[in-house]
């Protein structure tokens, strides 16, 4: 198993640091198959990896309600405990199944605030390896538009080597 946060992972471009991240979560999560492990995993290591990821975590499918999102494995403060699909940026991904790039949260039709100091978003659909929605991988930072083409990049790499592999 590698070394986790490696000089690699905390240094380097962006894309080197998605790249190198990626690496240490495989190696961290191999042959663990429960998925609350998988996805507390991934959050934490995000977290700890950009400095300007404020809350890192997941939104589950609610198998009793599937048209909802409640609240999963996370890091950072408080997030909001269920989202319908179709609302705010976790919802729109939810419905969707298309990443959301959001550089102004407040211009977010129907944005939903679980912290006001959230100012730019990110939210990954994570689909298994029969392509069913299971969670939304979602990422708030405090900085203005702190998110763009490379974070998706990278993100959808790393959670589709880690939950739709099959």
């Amino acid at each position: 198993m590698a070394e986790p946060f490696n000089d690699k992972v905390l240094t380097g471009s962006k894309a080197e640091r998605y790249a190198a991240v990626g690496g240490e979560i495989a190696a961290v999560l191999e042959g663990e198959l429960n998925l609350t492990a998988r996805m507390a995993t991934v959050a934490s290591m995000l977290a700890n990896t950009f400095e300007h990821f404020y809350w890192t975590g997941f939104y589950v499918v609610d198998p009793e309600k599937r048209e909802e999102l409640v609240v999963g494995p996370y890091q950072g403060t408080l997030g909001c405990l269920r989202i319908a699909f179709g609302r705010g940026v976790c919802g729109t991904a939810a419905r969707t199944r298309q990443t959301q790039v959001v550089e102004d949260v407040n211009a977010f039709p129907g944005h939903i605030a679980c912290d006001s100091r959230s100012v730019s978003e990110i939210v990954v659909p994570v689909v298994d390896e029969n392509g069913h929605l299971i969670a939304v991988f979602d990422v708030d930072s405090e900085t203005p538009a702190a998110f763009d083409s490379e974070d998706q990049k990278g993100l959808e790499q790393i959670l589709k080597s880690v939950f739709a592999a099959g």
